[in-house]
């Protein structure tokens, strides 16, 4: 039998090479690496394929229709200008002088339900445009929208990555959200302060694009009110994690039992998405006057870019069912428990640096954070086992991964180049402004999640 340690670090030297050196697409390269540790692993070979197959569907059962449900609901919320109007909700209570803090609380809000490009490609014209008026902070504008963004990004469920990460690992959705919110808001009150400082020693001013001329802003007039505009984002998470505090105030409480059951309906993530995509959509064919036709094609536009996303989220989690099946939990699990306390710190550290180190090697936070869920949880045979070794509860190391798949983004990750490309900055101007602000944000993340592991180890849910 091939040892469970070598098998281990054979998938993911293939991850990393078919991803960075043959640019293999993601999808293929989880697939193909789930296959080959599967056929390494223990078992029946006749059910060595299918069994891998298997754990596919299993993923994508789980968490397929909640990312196509996400995806509906950040394309209502642009083209509806209800991203626009919580946008100028936020800046216009907090005031033009703290338009930094403003933007950044709007891409740390909007980054829940709509993916970081389109967040940043929706607020950085925002940034522009107050940056001119107020002949200042520019830098500061731009790095504060990608840190709030870039937290939600991978904290917080229904984004892709935290939703497959609290699957593999076994955390509730609605524990992931509430959990994901705590953290990154103290973890974004951190981090702002070095952003001032990046500022100072480079203030580079509003640069023109080359050759293209910016979209004018829409009028406020054609933008949905506030309560109506918000009201996608913030009805899932309420939902949600209603559903996740009754669940267990309902085991203290018997009397809570009823209440209880009609929350575990509608605050299922897939029910309650369900629900904030159709007030999306109605908002949008309402404000923007859209036929059903037009609604359609919208729609159908957001499920085809849902589509990739669930292919890559389901072939991670084949590939960490297959992990599993190596028999490598055994080795670890004795390792762990030889470490008594420490050994829980020890495996949030882990989630972390491993996390770092796939996503500085291939440059996708969502799978670094897919593959590196899939490594953790193979360590355990269940989620109970994960708890008992952690001292904590589970959804920290979700966090951890999460706050490492920040570190460290440079020239490989797509969204560097949005960031270069949209501010108008060079590479080398990216790389001492963007890279150190994403690895600020997950650093700091990290340190927020060791605090509330070490202060509040239940994590609020432990009855």
């Amino acid at each position: 039998m091939v040892s469970p340690v070598l098998v281990l670090l054979c998938g993911i030297g293939l991850v990393i090479l078919l991803i960075v050196v043959v640019r293999l697409n993601a999808f293929l390269s989880l697939m193909l690496a789930a296959f080959v540790v599967s056929l390494l692993a223990p078992g029946d070979w006749g059910e060595k394929i299918s069994r891998a197959t298997a754990a596919f569907g299993t993923t994508a059962g789980n968490i397929g229709v909640m990312i196509a449900l996400a995806a509906v609901i950040g394309k209502c919320l642009m083209e509806s200008g209800s991203a626009d109007r919580i946008v100028r909700t936020c800046l216009r209570i907090l005031g033009e002088r703290r338009a930094p803090i403003a933007l950044m609380a709007s891409g740390f809000v909007l980054s829940i339900p709509v993916f970081f490009d389109t967040v940043f490609y929706l607020l950085v014209p925002l940034a522009r445009s107050f940056s001119r008026i107020m002949r200042s902070g520019y830098v500061l504008s731009i790095l504060a929208i990608g840190a709030g963004a870039a937290l939600t990004h991978t904290l917080v469920p229904p984004t892709p990555g935290p939703l497959a990460v609290a699957g593999l690992l076994g955390v509730d959705v609605g524990h992931m959200i509430l959990m994901g919110i705590l953290i990154g808001v103290p973890a974004a009150m951190l981090v702002f302060p070095f952003l001032n400082v990046l500022e100072k020693l480079s203030p580079l001013p509003v640069r023109p694009y080359p050759g293209e001329q910016e979209a004018p802003p829409r009028p406020d007039q054609e933008l949905p009110p506030f309560w109506l505009a918000s009201t996608p984002v913030v009805l899932p998470v309420v939902l949600i994690s209603a559903n996740t505090i009754l669940k267990v105030l309902a085991k203290q409480n018997p009397q809570l039992g009823s209440t209880a059951l009609i929350a575990s309906i509608i605050g299922d993530p897939s029910l309650a998405l369900f629900l904030a995509a159709i007030v999306a959509m109605v908002t949008t064919v309402w404000n923007r006057r859209l036929s059903l036709t037009e609604l359609g094609r919208m729609t159908e536009e957001a499920l085809m870019s849902a589509g990739m996303i669930i292919l890559i989220t389901s072939a991670g989690g084949a590939f960490g069912a297959m992990l599993r099946q190596t028999g490598i939990s055994e080795n670890v699990g004795r390792f762990v428990e030889s470490q008594s306390q420490a050994g829980g710190l020890l495996l949030l550290v882990t989630g972390f640096l491993v996390a770092a180190i796939m996503k500085t090697a291939q440059g996708s936070s969502t799978v670094a954070m897919l593959t590196t869920a899939g490594i953790m949880g193979s360590l355990f045979k269940t989620p109970e086992a994960l708890v008992q070794y952690l001292h904590c509860h589970p959804v920290y190391l979700a966090l951890s991964i999460g706050a490492g798949s920040l570190v460290f983004c440079w020239m490989n990750d797509s969204g560097f180049w949005v960031v270069a490309r949209m501010s108008v900055w060079s590479e080398t101007e990216a790389l001492k402004l963007w890279t150190v602000t994403a690895a600020l944000a997950g650093v700091a993340a990290f340190l927020v999640t060791l605090l509330f592991a070490w202060l509040l180890p239940g994590a609020f849910f432990s009855g």
